[in-house]
């Protein structure tokens, strides 16, 4: 098990609520969902630096990565990344 640091974390109550009802670990869903945003930027940050170096991404790169972020087939139809 990882070293833990106790916080205080002030959410909107009608949020608390909401937080109470998939689990009954509030924080350490808190700590999931920072980890998740964590490696959301920093993935943005490495997609950034390549493109950077490398140009943008096609439309077939683009559609390629959603097939397999999707687990079906890639559609080059489509414009939009999220």
């Amino acid at each position: 098990m990882s070293a833990t640091t106790r916080i205080t974390v002030t959410h909107p109550s009608g949020q608390v609520a909401e937080l109470g009802k998939p689990t009954d670990n509030v924080s350490g869903y808190g700590a999931d969902a920072a980890a998740r945003q964590i490696r959301h930027q920093l993935l943005g940050d490495d997609l950034r630096r390549h493109q950077e170096e490398h140009g943008a991404f096609t439309e077939q790169e683009l559609a390629e990565a959603r097939g397999k972020i999707r687990g079906g087939a890639a559609r080059s139809d489509r414009t939009d990344v999220g």
